[in-house]
C-alpha cells in the first residue's frame, strides 16, 4: 500500500494563462447580439450625425441649435468625430458601457454561471480583472468606431484638409488628426469611470436591469446637480462634470490643466468602483 501510494504523482493544481482568459472574455462579450447591435449603431451616429450637418450646411451657414462644434464642422470634417463623441456622452456612451458591466457580473449571475466561476480553482481577484478587462476593451472598442466612422464621414462629406479650431486658428491635417484621438482617450476614460460604477453595482446584485437603471440615474442625477448653484461645492465630485469639458480638445492651446482634472475625477471613480466590486465579489458565496 505504501509503495503503491508513493508512486502515484502528486496533481498540482493549475491555472489557465491570464492571456488566453481574457482573449475568452473578450470573445464571448464580441459574441453577444446585444454587443454586435449596439456597436453597429454607435459606428451610426456619425454618419447620421454628418449627413444631417451636410444637408444644414449645403446652401451655406445654417441653423445647428447653437452647438459651436457642428456650427464649424461644415468644411471641417476632423471636427465630426469629436462633435459625434461628445454628443454620445450625453447618455449613449455611458448607456453602452453600463450594459457592458451589467453583463458582466449580474448577467452571470442571472444566467446561474456566476456560482460556477466563483467555486472553480480561479482566483477571485482574477475574475473580476478579466471581467473588468472585457468591459474596458468593449468600450474603447465602441469610442474608437465612433471616431473612424466620424473622421471617413467627416472629410467625404464635409472636406477640409486640416482643422479649424474653435481659437480661429488652422491646424495640419496630423495635429487634427491627433486632437481626435485625443479626444478618443478621454472619452473612454470616462465612459470607463461610468462603468466602474456600474460593475460595482453588478457585483451586489443579480438583475442586469437594474444596474443600468441605477447607473443611468446616477449620471442623470450629477447633470441636474450640476447645474444648481447652491450646490456648487458638490460639482467637483460629480462623475458628469467633466464631460462639457472633453469639447475643449479643438481649442488652440489645448487646456490641459482642465483636461487632466476631468482624467483624474475619472480615475478616481475607476480606483473605487473597481475596488467595490472587487471586495463584494471577494466575500459572495454564489
Amino acid at each position: 500500500m505504501t509503495a503503491t501510494t508513493a508512486q502515484v504523482p502528486l496533481r498540482r493544481a493549475t491555472r489557465a494563462p491570464l492571456g488566453r482568459l481574457l482573449r475568452s472574455e473578450l470573445r464571448m462579450v464580441l459574441r453577444r447580439p446585444r454587443t454586435l447591435v449596439g456597436l453597429g449603431l454607435l459606428a451610426l451616429v456619425p454618419v447620421v450625425a454628418g449627413i444631417g450637418i451636410a444637408i444644414a450646411t449645403a446652401d451655406g451657414p445654417g441653423e445647428l441649435g447653437g452647438d459651436v462644434l457642428a456650427s464649424l464642422a461644415a468644411g471641417n470634417g476632423l471636427l465630426l468625430p469629436i462633435f459625434a463623441l461628445t454628443m454620445a456622452m450625453a447618455m449613449l456612451l455611458p448607456l453602452t458601457g453600463a450594459m457592458l458591466a451589467a453583463d458582466a457580473l449580474a448577467g452571470e449571475a442571472a444566467h446561474g454561471t456566476l456560482r460556477g466561476l466563483l467555486v472553480a480553482p480561479v482566483g477571485r481577484a482574477r475574475l473580476v480583472a478579466v471581467k473588468a478587462f472585457g468591459v474596458a476593451a468593449v468600450s474603447l472598442l465602441a469610442v474608437a468606431l465612433m471616431a473612424v466612422t466620424g473622421t471617413i464621414t467627416g472629410l467625404i462629406l464635409l472636406g477640409g484638409d486640416g482643422m479649424i479650431t474653435t481659437s480661429g486658428t488652422t491646424l495640419p491635417f496630423l495635429d487634427g488628426l491627433g486632437r481626435v484621438l485625443l479626444t478618443v482617450l478621454l472619452v473612454t476614460v470616462q465612459v470607463w469611470a461610468v462603468a466602474a460604477v456600474a460593475l460595482a453595482m453588478s457585483a451586489w446584485t443579480e438583475h442586469p436591469l437594474v444596474v443600468v437603471v441605477v447607473s443611468l440615474g446616477v449620471v442623470i442625477v450629477s447633470g441636474v446637480l450640476s447645474v444648481i448653484p447652491a450646490l456648487d461645492w458638490l460639482t467637483p465630485a460629480l462623475i458628469t462634470t467633466s464631460w462639457q469639458g472633453i469639447a475643449a480638445v479643438v481649442q488652440d492651446p489645448v487646456p490641459w490643466d482642465t483636461l487632466g482634472t476631468g482624467l483624474l475625477r475619472a480615475a478616481c471613480y475607476i480606483v473605487i468602483g473597481y475596488s467595490i466590486a472587487l471586495s463584494r465579489t471577494l466575500t459572495r458565496d454564489g
